[in-house]
């Protein structure tokens, strides 16, 4: 059931996102079941999401981190975290630069 719900997941995040990950750092607990990394999302947000902002191809640079628990040499949980009203400004950002680059008058003071 996980392994198809991630690949649902993975597909979905595909159409909606092309996603690089650069600066990437990855930590590991001695015990071999905890490990973290952390790294620089670097992308573009190509399909509209339901309840995000509307996507027009729309480039964002986001740090991130996500956290994982190890069983038996597999991935047995993921947790990511970053920061979606970051997310939300960088993309909602290039909508009012690009009316603001037609001429329209911004609707915040300079």
């Amino acid at each position: 059931m996980a392994k198809l719900a991630f690949a649902e997941f993975y597909a979905h995040m595909n159409h909606a996102y092309k996603e690089t990950l650069t600066d990437i750092v990855v930590f590991a607990a001695d015990d071999g079941t905890r490990g973290a990394a952390e790294f620089v999302v670097n992308g573009r947000y190509l399909k509209t999401d339901p309840g995000l902002p509307e996507a027009r191809g729309q480039t964002y640079v986001l740090p991130a981190g996500s956290f994982f628990s190890l069983k038996d040499g597999k991935i047995s949980r993921v947790t990511t975290c970053y920061n979606l009203q970051d997310w939300i400004r960088q993309v909602s950002a290039w909508r009012c630069c690009e009316i603001h680059a037609r001429g329209v008058p911004s609707p915040f003071p300079r």
